[in-house]
């Protein structure tokens, strides 16, 4: 099987998003059974910045998420990574793109028991057949102890607790210095105490790291800790707010809602 890769942009980080939609419309079923999950939805998100993605429950946020990380393919529209679209792909090259250049945080932790944090950690290089260079050696290292797990690298999952789990779910996205980063209802299963540390290494992955997230999230305690709240209603962009106060993202949340 031939292996596809991708170089990254030799532009600087600020010269075009990390990620990019147009015209985005996603429809399922046909005639009276039709949903407009998403409808022509235009959206850019920046470089280097933690982005929270909130709406009520059928606004669209999770297919807007699945299509941005080419998960789902749009019935329309256009979806652009780090300059690659991603809609003009096939399914190889598209799920080469994923594993090379996206990471992925999920609710449910998706470690696997029978390896380490260690093990886990480093599956990304192993499924891709690459070898530990000493540049990514050294940034696995640095996203080991962000993350606060040198002494934990050694257990399996069992052995964790939920946010610790996470967090090497979240050191897993991030060693292979991934383009954007995703992470959907990333707190779903934790307890506030262990949300909070969670939320906390995800904005640290940004201030600290320079990586760019992307989360789904309905809490607001969640969307604090970001940069910008993209808020969708109906399918569609209501709000896209940039380093907004708790209270004006409460506000456009109970506005889109009515």
């Amino acid at each position: 099987m031939t292996t596809t890769s991708f170089s990254r942009s030799v532009l600087q980080p600020d010269a075009l998003p990390a990620a990019a939609v147009r015209g985005l419309t996603k429809t399922y079923g046909r005639g009276d059974t039709t949903v407009h999950a998403l409808r022509s939805v235009d959206l850019d998100l920046a470089p280097g910045r933690f982005t929270a993605i909130m709406g009520p429950s059928g606004s669209g946020k999770s297919t807007l998420m699945h299509c941005l990380a080419g998960l789902d393919r749009p019935t329309e529209g256009t979806v652009t990574i780090a300059g690659v679209e991603l809609t003009s792909l096939d399914d190889d090259r598209l799920t080469h793109f994923r594993r090379d250049r996206l990471g992925f945080v999920f609710q449910a932790f998706n470690l696997l028991p029978m390896l380490t944090a260690r093990q886990n950690i480093l599956l990304p290089f192993e499924l891709a057949g690459r070898r530990l260079e000493p540049g990514a050696r050294e940034r696995v290292a640095q996203v080991i102890d962000v993350l606060g797990l040198r002494d934990r690298l050694e257990h399996r999952p069992g052995e964790l607790s939920g946010g610790q789990q996470q967090r090497v779910a979240i050191a897993r996205a991030l060693a292979t210095d991934a383009d954007v980063v995703f992470a959907d209802e990333p707190t779903g299963n934790l307890d506030s105490t262990a949300s909070a540390e969670v939320l906390s290494f995800l904005r640290r992955s940004v201030t600290d790291l320079g990586h760019t997230v992307v989360m789904v999230t309905h809490e607001l305690d969640a969307a604090a800790y970001a940069d910008d709240v993209v808020v969708l209603s109906d399918g569609r962009v209501r709000a896209h707010l940039v380093s907004p106060t708790r209270e004006q993202v409460a506000a456009t949340l109970e506005a889109g809602a009515r």
